[in-house]
């Protein structure tokens, strides 16, 4: 009962303070022209959303640091090594999605950083929490739990953690094309990672890990009360960023890495499809999709806006009800 409760506040904390973050940010970003410019490849139904605020991961972020802060303040909660690093992660690639904004809103475009810039800093910033993971007692295993299956990878492992963590961030980033897609997705993979962390009692500080989970969960709801059809404003790099990091990084503390595959299994199919699209048009001159990522195709198939979201949100909680059956129960 005590579990239940602590979640149950983290999840209001997180809500009613992005709820308040959300009604002074918005006119704030208004007031200051952070407009996002919409691409002309994109559906036509999506030019009128340009000059919609962008940068709000601000509204789902500041909340989530502020509730640890006050929670450690009270004495509700310890700061863990194993908090400190997802959190490390969670703001240094929401500093570098506020660095690839802040160059799209000043030179009015959709470039921002570099691909190969910002690749690089996503492969420092996973290779500096494999180090810190490694150097906290991290034990360099794939573990299968289920089948009680444990495969050591040496060195390999900071290999993994560098795609899990990269990939994971783009895939979220991929997946940020339609009001609340994104949010919503992420709203319910990290509900889900709280749940199982709260069940791993062996993890050297699960319940901050899983508080944090909660935290984020409260505060993606807020957010989703602004950033649902139509959107008042929108995540941008600097919340989707965030959100993969840290989603990456407490699937490999809590050691559930392989259940991010069906947890995230929305992201990872957004991301397979822009794949199958490049190669195919690369090598056959054919597309596969009338447009990618899958929620443009469609889009293209004359979908509504909110009947794809409410399709890939039921898919998501589909995977993650399956994945905490396995994490959990099984």
């Amino acid at each position: 009962m005590l579990i239940l409760a602590k979640a149950a506040m983290a999840l209001m904390l997180g809500f009613v303070l992005s709820l308040v973050t959300g009604l002074f940010v918005i006119p704030l970003f208004k007031k200051l022209h952070f407009g996002q410019s919409v691409s002309r490849l994109i559906s036509k139904r999506h030019l009128k959303k340009e000059g919609t605020p962008t940068m709000g991961g601000v509204i789902f972020i500041i909340p989530v640091i502020v509730s640890l802060i006050l929670l450690y303040i009270k004495g509700s909660i310890e700061i863990s090594y194993n908090l400190i690093i997802v959190v490390f992660v969670f703001l240094a690639y929401a500093l570098l999605g506020f660095i690839d904004d802040y160059l799209k809103i000043r030179y009015h475009n959709n470039n921002g950083l570099s691909l190969v810039t910002k690749f690089l800093i996503q492969m420092v910033i996973a290779l500096v929490f494999f180090y810190l993971f490694m150097k906290g007692g991290g034990e360099p295993t794939l573990s299968l739990s289920f089948l009680n299956i444990y495969i050591p990878l040496g060195w390999m492992f900071g290999i993994f953690i560098l795609f899990l963590l990269v990939g994971t961030t783009n895939a979220v980033n991929i997946t940020d094309g339609l009001d609340g897609l994104a949010g919503g997705l992420a709203a319910i993979a990290f509900f889900a990672y709280g749940i199982i962390t709260w069940n791993a009692g062996w993890l050297e500080g699960y319940q901050e890990v899983a508080i944090f989970c909660f935290l984020l969960t409260g505060s993606l709801i807020g957010f989703l009360v602004f950033n649902t059809h139509p959107a008042r404003i929108f995540m941008g790099d600097l919340g989707s960023l965030a959100l993969g990091g840290a989603l990456a990084s407490v699937a490999v503390v809590s050691r559930h890495e392989l259940s991010l595959v069906l947890i995230g299994g929305v992201f990872v199919i957004e991301t397979l499809s822009s794949l199958i699209q490049i190669i195919s048009i690369r090598q056959f001159n054919k597309k596969i999709f009338l447009k990618a990522p899958l929620h443009h195709h469609f889009e293209e198939l004359g979908w509504s806006e909110q009947d794809i979201i409410k399709m890939f949100w039921v898919a998501g909680f589909i995977l993650s009800m399956a994945a905490i059956t396995y994490g959990v129960w099984l």
